[in-house]
């Protein structure tokens, strides 16, 4: 549920750029509400199973140009320019979309250059980063933090409202971009202060599973330690957030710490330990994988419980 009340009845035509883990997931769900969705992804064989769901699978980004709105979804800084202001871009065509929705995790100075350079052509920008993984999409759980023109939110808002249970809006600027980074410093210093504690219980010979049911029951309990303990009990690190993308928003946070003169301590030495995973090869494991460096860390070994763990989370 939003925080405006929506009235539209979602008769725009949507296109969706960037058909990874989590874009696949979202454009699904939009197909799934009657949405009327083009969707473009480099490697095109990957957004092709979403032809069997309703969507039209376009060649070029360019396609995408007579669309009501297009949201975007990609890997970083660079790639949201490409797919959108550079050329070759969806509004280098004759025919642009009046709104794009970025859903990517990116710097301040992008995310400005972005919007700027879209103003010129006549395109509002909506910053909307969300939080959760595939699972948390399919759960209706997913939350949206959205920022940028009042009048061009209030269009996409229908959109928005069908990736989970929450959009919040704001302001009119870039806020939303820091709110995710901000997000993610906390993610981050959470998923650490689990490993470790998990660490020292098991150094006393308690296991995972038993101190994370207690500690999820409990007032520290969240979401997040729920639907991430079957990893943690389990060893289970498929990837939903990798250690370069975790280390990347750690700096993006501390770059503007620096900028606004805000100390952060705590988001300063999570982002040493993680980098010094990736230097220990963990680059292409969950981020769970804390845990098993907090372990090595120890002088302990670590195996997989195998136990049944309730993540938390329904279907809706």
């Amino acid at each position: 549920m939003s925080d405006t009340p929506s009235t539209d009845n979602r008769p725009h035509k949507v296109g969706w750029i960037g058909i990874g883990r989590m874009g696949f997931a979202l454009a699904r769900r939009l197909l799934d509400s009657g949405v009327d969705l083009a969707v473009y992804n480099r490697t095109r064989s990957k957004a092709e199973p979403l032809g069997d769901h309703g969507a039209t699978v376009v060649d070029s980004v360019t396609d995408l140009g007579d669309r009501d709105m297009v949201f975007t979804m990609v890997a970083g800084p660079q790639d949201v320019l490409d797919v959108t202001v550079e050329d070759g871009g969806v509004l280098s065509g004759p025919t642009r979309p009046p709104i794009i929705v970025d859903s990517t995790t990116i710097d301040p100075t992008t995310s400005a250059e972005l919007s700027a350079r879209a103003a010129e052509v006549g395109t509002a920008v909506l910053a909307a980063p969300v939080s959760g993984n595939p699972k948390v999409v399919a759960s209706g759980q997913l939350t949206v933090v959205c920022s940028g023109p009042k009048q061009a939110y209030e269009t996409a808002l229908p959109y928005l409202d069908l990736f989970g249970k929450k959009v919040t809006y704001v302001g009119e600027g870039d806020q939303a971009r820091l709110v995710k980074i901000c997000h993610n410093l906390m993610l981050g210093i959470v998923a650490q202060t689990l490993a470790e504690t998990c660490a020292l219980v098991g150094k006393a010979g308690v296991n995972r599973y038993d101190y994370l049911e207690f500690l999820n029951d409990s007032v520290m309990g969240s979401v997040f330690t729920r639907y991430k303990s079957p990893a943690y009990v389990n060893l289970d690190y498929k990837p939903t957030f990798t250690w370069p993308l975790l280390r990347k928003d750690f700096e993006l946070g501390l770059q503007a710490g620096r900028e606004m003169g805000v100390p952060l301590p705590a988001s300063a030495l999570v982002h040493q330990i993680v980098c010094e995973g990736i230097g220990r090869g963990f680059t292409e494991l969950d981020f769970a994988a804390l845990l098993s460096k907090a372990y090595e860390d120890s002088g302990m070994d670590i195996q997989p419980e195998n136990r049944d763990v309730n993540d938390g989370l329904g279907s809706s």
